[in-house]
């Protein structure tokens, strides 16, 4: 019972294999753009900032006890224009709200280069 289980599990494991092993020597073929320059991530322009949580609160001062002028949503359109330690000072294009937000929440994604 056992020899026939691990015989199951050796074929299901040969044919989920298959396909994968037969993707990659497929794609390991020269192409037209393997033969353009490697380009720098470095050169590339910085990722834009965007909202990581559900909102986050626009404040007047950059602190936490400041006073809280409006909610920034995902959805919103918004510029930043300087920082402050871990704060963001935005401008909420969708409600036209200015002020700072805590740089936990608003910040740029990191570029993975992978040269």
């Amino acid at each position: 019972m056992r020899s026939t289980r691990i015989a199951i599990s050796a074929a299901m494991l040969g044919a989920l294999a298959l396909p994968v092993l037969s993707a990659t020597t497929a794609n390991a073929a020269p192409t037209a753009a393997s033969a353009l320059p490697a380009r720098s991530c470095s050169s590339l322009p910085p990722l834009p900032y965007e909202v990581h949580a559900k909102a986050v609160t626009i404040r007047s001062k950059a602190s936490s006890k400041s006073t809280a002028l409006g909610l920034l949503y995902k959805s919103h359109k918004f510029t930043v224009s300087k920082k402050n330690g871990n704060w963001v000072y935005i401008t909420d294009k969708t409600t036209g709200v200015k002020g700072w937000v805590s740089g936990t929440y608003v910040y740029r994604d990191v570029r993975m280069c992978l040269d």
